[in-house]
């Protein structure tokens, strides 16, 4: 409770200091200069028909002057690639592509003969089973030294590329990565692939995501970014060094939590070259994504994030209290082994020992409750931090009656919620150690309908 306490502080200060200097180098310098540092997008699609004609056009939105849009066909079974090539008038090009990463087969790439669409690259592939392999097509076909990774179904703030940018060139320290805070786009109504209003989402499942994203970008990252210790930049929306990435072999197209590996082995990297790093992180929403609405997407996906956790922290197992690995290995890695990894299982050895109690054994149930419901309020006090910090900082609820819920919440998850996080953790783990073939697999998403556009 102590460390979360630190961590809350931490976070408080880091933002405060990112405000503080927000305009040390204005966005509006890097907007309006034809000599700022290029940056690729990079986002995969597969089978995405029904939504990617739109996304496109969003990603392509970008306020920035040096940029380019590569959009990875992963092997699609749909008509995704018939409705680009006709949508912005594609044909096919004569591409120098150097397989720095290896990948599945590319089979080739696609330009538009409209000048309007002149940033705009197809990369059409054969599926490689993975989000990281399509990744990896994607920063081979890259012409720029950085490059943002995101997902074809996230929403991104029109400055989104000048912000993440900046750090790179505000430091004189090395910087391997940026990342910021993503939000859910359920509920939240769009015009033109930018928000028009943001809204506390209807759906069970998405009002405690939207919670748990609050709380782990407001509160969490910010403070290991501030001790420069982040071991995690998001899938759906990172920044990185191009260069750096391509040393250390791209994303790894067997892991199931791609995003964090890649921060492992970046970090484990720069430290054995002896090189000073940074990885930054930005306190404000630059990406909407719509997260899932059933019982059944939300535990696959959280399985999988759990498989992919522990894969990676026995991967790396070496980094763990190694001082070779300076804040990594005696701070980052061991906080994800004892509080992300960990935490978990002896919850449920708990529940176990306190239930074997009860039917066996004498028990205080005055003690008990006390530190029960010192538990329950700690951990909601967290919470209602993170979120009266993100209200006051950023106000995305207009309304008294979606924040009132959003407290409402706050005090159901740990009773509702948390145990569902903690069933889909502990099935992660046996998979692992069980070996039972788990892959990406799909998502079913209502995307960008007519309900949240604004035409």
């Amino acid at each position: 409770m102590i460390f979360y306490t630190v961590l809350a502080l931490l976070s408080y200060l880091a933002i405060k200091k990112y405000y503080n200097s927000k305009y040390y180098l204005h966005k509006g310098v890097l907007v309006k200069s034809n000599h700022t540092v290029g940056v690729s997008i990079i986002a995969p699609a597969f089978n995405e028909a029904a939504t990617l004609v739109y996304n496109v056009k969003s990603l392509l939105s970008q306020e920035y002057p040096k940029f380019e849009v590569i959009i990875i066909n992963d092997g699609s079974t749909d008509n995704s690639l018939e409705l680009l090539i006709s949508e912005f008038s594609l044909v096919k090009v004569d591409f120098f592509y150097q397989e720095k990463i290896p990948t599945q087969l590319v089979k080739g790439h696609y330009k538009s003969t409209n000048p309007i669409y002149s940033k705009l690259l197809i990369v059409d592939k054969f599926n490689g089973n993975s989000k990281a392999d399509a990744s990896n097509a994607g920063i081979n076909s890259a012409k720029y030294s950085l490059f943002l990774c995101t997902d074809v179904d996230c929403i991104l703030r029109k400055d989104t590329v000048a912000i993440l940018a900046k750090p790179f060139l505000e430091n004189t320290e090395k910087v391997i990565a940026t990342g910021a805070t993503i939000r859910t786009s359920n509920s939240c109504r769009f015009k033109d692939g930018e928000l028009y209003e943001s809204h506390y989402p209807d759906n069970f499942f998405a009002r405690f995501q939207e919670l748990e994203y609050i709380r782990a970008f407001v509160f969490g990252r910010m403070a290991w970014s501030k001790m420069n210790s982040l071991l995690l930049v998001s899938g759906g929306l990172g920044m990185f060094d191009k260069e750096t990435v391509i040393k250390v072999g791209g994303y790894w197209h067997k892991s199931l939590g791609e995003d964090i590996e890649l921060i492992t082995r970046m970090r484990k990297f720069m430290h054995e070259k002896k090189e000073k790093f940074l990885i930054k992180y930005i306190p404000e929403t630059l990406c909407w994504t719509e997260v899932p609405g059933t019982m059944d997407l939300f535990m696959k996906q959280r399985t999988r994030w759990a498989r992919g956790l522990i894969q990676t922290l026995s991967l790396h197992k070496k980094i763990f209290l190694n001082p070779k690995y300076g804040k990594t290995g005696l701070l980052a890695f061991p906080y994800f082994v004892f509080f992300e990894f960990a935490v978990p299982i002896l919850e449920v050895m708990g529940l176990t020992v306190l239930l074997l109690d009860i039917f066996f054994f004498d028990i205080n149930y005055d003690f008990l409750l006390i530190v029960s419901a010192f538990i329950y309020l700690f951990y909601t006090i967290i919470t209602l931090l993170s979120v009266l910090l993100d209200q006051l900082i950023y106000k995305h609820y207009s309304s008294i009656k979606e924040i009132i819920t959003l407290i409402v919440m706050v005090f159901l998850e740990p009773i509702i919620y948390h145990p569902l996080n903690v069933y889909a953790s502990l099935k992660g783990y046996w998979n692992f150690v069980t070996r039972k073939e788990q892959k990406w697999g799909l998502m079913s998403r209502k995307g960008f309908t007519n309900s949240n556009q604004i035409q």
